[in-house]
This record gives structure tokens, sequence and C-alpha cells, in this order.
């Protein structure tokens, strides 16, 4: 008997039915989740390819239950899943990059930074972005990288090695420990908490800009729901930073502690794109080391092209390196 004739074939079902329009409205219009209430919105950008999961379990259940309302409800959310990320599922990078760049926080529990310097010093990089750079470690990875890259500069917390001259280096305040008092800072508290540099590398073809920074960190609080105040009002001033930015060849390097579907980053993503998104193969996700969800390292550039984008092994941090080839 045909599926047409059998009309509770249709009439059953109809809450995994009702939950697949739901999710797919969801993926769809995540951007109008509010903010308002504990940063539920970015707390779901975050985690918004993982919303997928939910697509399998409704069709078992719609399967069990012999729903064809149900099946042909999952349609929806398996198309917005697809246009948001389905570009993400196959390998898009190609040879012949002119730099390889690679951003790693090294995190300031690390138990071997001199391993973890050795580890990236092998990685063929021609530019190296660390974050979380301990007092303590700084020695350590000077020592190790001292070799491979002649050029480096650390800025607070932040620094950037290198096969290729460096010029106009300095930090860039970024204001993520102190918001509105940040004019009223000493230079010496300025420097210590300083989690973001900017220098010109001089190429072949022309003067690079690069920036490497280390944005607040994102925690989940049950008080406060997803709290994001200190690497949001960074993103802002990095985003100006990045606007007043004269040098039409840009690249940013660094822990942002969140991913470019997070709409705290429009001011940076509509000026810059992701090397992941353009040139990588998957998802990308960077942390946890052990088992990553989520990609909150970031490459983003502006007048170069990524050829390639990819993850490192792991180090002795909670976090894992990222790379990048790009070319002019």
């Amino acid at each position: 008997m045909r599926i047409g004739s059998r009309p509770e074939l249709w009439k059953r079902g109809l809450v995994p039915a009702a939950l697949a329009l739901l999710l797919g409205l969801f993926m769809l219009l995540h951007a109008k989740v509010p903010n308002r209430i504990g940063n539920l919105g970015s707390l779901a950008e975050t985690f918004l390819p993982w919303f997928g999961l939910f697509i399998p379990v409704l069709l078992a259940l719609a399967l069990w239950r012999r729903s064809a309302s149900a099946v042909a409800a999952l349609l929806l959310p398996v198309v917005v899943w697809l246009h948001l990320f389905g570009g993400l599922l196959g390998d898009k990078s190609h040879p012949g990059s002119d730099l390889t760049v690679v951003s790693h926080n090294v995190g300031a529990d690390n138990p071997d930074p001199a391993g973890t310097a050795r580890d990236l010093a092998a990685s063929s990089a021609d530019v190296l972005a660390l974050e979380e750079i301990t007092p303590q470690a700084k020695p350590l990875y000077e020592r190790e990288l001292a070799k491979t890259y002649p050029y480096h500069t650390v800025q607070g917390t932040v620094g950037l090695w290198s096969t290729l001259p460096m010029s106009d280096t300095r930090p860039v305040d970024i204001e993520t420990d102190y918001g509105p008092l940040a004019d009223t800072k000493p230079v010496d508290v300025k420097m210590a908490y300083n989690r973001a540099l900017r220098t010109t590398l001089a190429t072949h073809q022309g003067p690079l800009a690069v920036y490497v920074a280390h944005l607040g960190s994102a925690r989940v609080n049950p008080r406060a729901g997803f709290w994001t105040v200190s690497r949001d009002r960074g993103a802002q001033a990095l985003g100006k930073a990045v606007a007043a930015e004269p040098n039409e060849r840009v690249v940013l390097l660094g822990d942002l502690n969140g991913t470019t579907d997070d709409r705290a980053f429009a001011g940076l993503t509509s000026q810059l794109r992701s090397a992941q998104d353009t040139a990588g193969n998957g998802f990308g996700f960077s942390w946890p080391a052990t088992f990553p969800v989520v990609r909150i390292d970031q490459i983003l550039v502006r007048g170069v092209k990524p050829d390639s984008s990819w993850s490192l092994p792991a180090t002795g941090s909670d976090h894992l390196p990222v790379a990048a080839g790009i070319s002019w």
C-alpha cells in the first residue's frame, strides 16, 4: 500500500515533527536569539555546528514513530545545517603558499614550555604567534626559538617570532582588563597586562601587518550565564585597531576565545576572513586539545589569499596550534 493512502503516517509523530521544525528555525534564525538574558545568542552561536547532532536523534524518533510528517519536517534542519556548514566538510586547501603562519596559546600551566617551543620550531612556520606567555616561560621560548627565528618580540603575554624582519612593533591596548579606565593605566601596568601586539613584516611582496591577540575569557556561569564582557570589549577594540590599519595586507593571529559564528566578532569578521573557513578541511576545532569541540584559535586575513589551514599536533597546552598557508 502506498504511503499516500495511509493518512495515519502523517498524523502520528507530530511532536518530533514540531521539534524538527523548531530546530530548523532556531539554526536559521540564530542571529535573532537575544543576548539580553545570559548572553544566550552568543552561547548558541559558539556551539552552533553541534546542533546538527539533534537531526539523527529526531530521525530515529521519527522512524520509531513511523511518522512521515516528522521525516518531512526534518528536511528543514538538514537544509539549514548544510547551508551553514556544508561548505566546511570538504577539503578546500591547495598548495603553493608564500608564507606559513602558526598561532598557539601555549598555556600558562604548560608543564613543558621548552618542548612546546621545539615542536613549534619544527613546524616550518615562517611566522609564529604565541599567546599566554608567562614571565617564567618567556626565557625558555626565547632560547628554544632563537635559532629558527632571528626576529621576535614579546609584548606582555603575547609574542611573535619570525624569519622576516619586523618594524613598527607596538602593543595594542584592547582594554581587556580595565575597560573605560584604559587611558588611566600606568605604562608598567599596561605592559604587564598587555594581550595584543601589532608589527610589520618585510616580505618579498611588500609589507604585511600582523596582529597577535589573546582576548578575555568566556565563561559559563550559573548566575551570569555566558559571561563574555571582557572578551567582547577586547574584540571591539581590536576591530577598531584593524579598521584604522593603513596596510591593506593584514593577518590576525590569536586566541579570540570565541568562534567566527559569534556575533561578538562582527566587527572583525566584516573586515577579515577566516583562513579555516576559506581554505581548511573540516571545522578545525582547536579547544580543548584532548577533545576539541570549538575553534577559538583563529587566523584571519585581509588582502592576502589563504591557501590552506590545519591544526598541528597537541603540545603541553590545552589548545591545539593552528596553522595556515597564505599567498599574495
